[in-house]
């Protein structure tokens, strides 16, 4: 038996069929131009192939320069914590058990088929043979049971991977090519758990090593090597050229066209636009809905738009402390924001407004337009009945001596400037109502930091998940406690039992229409007690230079894959 997963000392918080046997063998203000166009860029260069012309062939060598305005990450292990940008570079050098196709089917990665036991409580995945670690060793089911280990263990401080495996009680080898799964109960979502990046595959000796120097340089299966991380600059990835595992969806085989990538850090949209045009970058993510109009008119520029899977991007209500504690005051707040307005003019038609918790890539989705109308007289009635009648000489409800304020920490690395514009004008319509909200800009360490001590009543936390497994993440009373990273996922802190119930009980069922049947019942108990006010869906575009070929974005969690990628230049 193989070493035993490090058991959760804590429910699932954030992430993560019994049937007869079956197997699967496929198995604040609108910012520069610069920002927008920039983050079209990468989403350009990660989701759609950006197809050679007919009768070109793809040419090995060339580095390819990306340029990031998201936050530089703090570890390049996305086992450790477990964020967006983590994901967007790791990609390049860490691979999945699993991936999926554009229809939203899982395909063979690492393993290259899969079954599930009769009762539900294991899996077994045959992993691809010859696969060797960069750093020379071999795929095991050893080795898949120190990764999983290794997220489950406290001392990792993961979050996201560490909620997707909380079912998982242990990995071990049957067989010298099968690694099998334990699972504590039946766990419909594993599939799609094990396809993201949070639990990629890495080489359990470079795991041994301590914490600070896997983090500087993880070792995978993956098309490229982290040769280098220069801390605020960049980070150079050289292409291993012994590469033989790609994804079943992958366009050739071999190693990687390109010779490395130089994975540059510019927070700032203008900068990032600005080396885009100039040629001294090839692709750029975070781009700005303007930047995205702009673009339009280049015949040299290519955008990419890759709506993440998971949760809407939301405003989260959190319904633990006053005032959002009554559901009359949480209503008023929805219906004292003016959504559409602000969506119209500041996204120039990049972003369609949602009123659902989940993406429009999740199809278990609901809908619900007549929950989020706006309305300022129902407004002032729900705030009247809940005993804020009184207003002082700003304009502010009050209520025995005390205002109606809201505090809304906004994490300026994760809100481009279009959407704290947003949350601005937001600010503006519920104050019409007597509300006060107080948007606090934080960079991203102090924003987990108030979320951690509560110090919030409105929050736009984006999450990214594969399936609709998601509101289980997000919303289960257990999400109320934080993973051994100290973060936790049900920010609007719904506490429900008939909805806990409900998501357990999905989680475990083999029957898809059944599992709809019951997430489109607990959407309509998140919708209907107003915890949150949907947006839109998270934006994810990429812009990239029509010298880029063959640039995608991954059908899991939207992050660019350069493998397929080449320079024509």
């Amino acid at each position: 038996m193989l070493a035993r997963a490090v058991p959760p000392n804590r429910r699932n918080i954030v992430l993560s069929p019994i049937i007869e046997p079956k197997e699967s063998s496929v198995v604040k203000r609108v910012v520069s131009p610069v920002v927008s166009i920039l983050a079209v860029a990468l989403v350009a260069a990660g989701c759609t192939a950006a197809t050679a012309p007919t009768g070109t062939k793809p040419v090995s060598g060339g580095t390819l320069v990306y340029a990031t305005g998201d936050a530089e990450p703090t570890c390049l292990d996305p086992h450790v914590g477990g964020n967006y940008p983590q994901a967007l570079i790791a990609s390049q050098y860490l691979e999945s058990l699993v991936s999926k196709n554009t229809a939203g089917e899982i395909i063979p990665w690492l393993a290259t088929k899969w079954s599930e036991a009769p009762d539900g409580l294991s899996w077994d995945f045959t992993l691809k043979k010859d696969v060797k670690f960069t750093d020379g060793t071999a795929l095991t089911p050893e080795t898949i049971a120190a990764n999983v280990a290794h997220v489950q263990d406290p001392a990792t401080t993961s979050s996201t991977g560490y909620l997707a495996l909380q079912k998982v009680t242990g990995v071990t080898a049957p067989s010298a090519d099968v690694a099998r799964f334990t699972l504590s109960t039946p766990d419909s979502a594993l599939l799609d758990s094990l396809s993201q990046p949070w639990l990629a595959i890495e080489s359990a000796t470079a795991l041994k090593r301590s914490q600070a120097v896997n983090c500087e340089s993880p070792v995978g299966t993956g098309p490229f090597i982290v040769t280098k991380w220069t801390r605020q600059q960049s980070v150079s990835l050289v292409r291993n050229d012994s590469y033989s595992s790609p994804p079943a969806d992958a366009t050739h085989s071999g190693p990687a066209y390109l010779k490395a990538i130089d994975w540059r850090f510019l927070p700032d949209s203008a900068s990032r636009y600005a080396a885009l045009q100039a040629g001294t970058v090839d692709v750029i993510d975070n781009v700005q809905p303007d930047t995205l109009v702009a673009a339009k008119g280049s015949a040299d520029l290519v955008t990419l738009d890759a709506p993440r899977p998971g949760a809407s991007n939301r405003i989260e209500l959190n319904s633990s402390i006053a005032p959002f504690d009554d559901v009359r005051v949480r209503e008023a707040f929805i219906r004292s924001a003016n959504v559409n307005d602000a969506v119209t003019t500041l996204f120039f038609g990049t972003a369609k407004r949602s009123y659902s918790a989940l993406s429009s890539v999740e199809k278990s989705g609901i809908s619900e337009p007549s929950l989020f109308t706006y309305d300022q007289k129902a407004a002032a009635k729900l705030l009247d009945e809940a005993g804020w009648s009184t207003k002082n000489a700003d304009g502010y409800r009050t209520k025995n001596g005390a205002v109606l304020e809201l505090s809304f920490p906004v994490s300026t690395n994760q809100s481009i400037p279009a959407e704290q514009s947003l949350f601005e004008q937001l600010q503006a319509t519920s104050k019409q109502a007597g509300f006060k909200v107080d948007l606090k800009p934080l960079d991203l360490s102090s924003w987990y930091g108030a979320l951690g001590k509560n110090l919030y009543n409105l929050v736009s936390a984006p999450y990214t998940k594969v399936g609709p497994d998601v509101l289980r993440t997000l919303f289960d009373s257990a999400g109320t406690k934080p993973a051994p990273s100290g973060y936790f996922a049900n920010h609007s802190q719904v506490k429900d039992p008939a909805l806990d119930a409900l998501l357990e009980k999905a989680a475990t069922l083999s029957d898809a229409a059944e599992r709809l049947s019951l997430y489109k019942k607990a959407q309509k108990i998140v919708l209907e007690g107003f915890y949150i006010l949907p947006l839109y869906d998270q934006q994810n575009h990429y812009l990239h230079r029509s010298v880029v070929k063959g640039l995608r974005a991954m059908p899991t969690v939207s992050t660019p894959t350069m493998y397929d990628s080449w320079l024509s230049r």
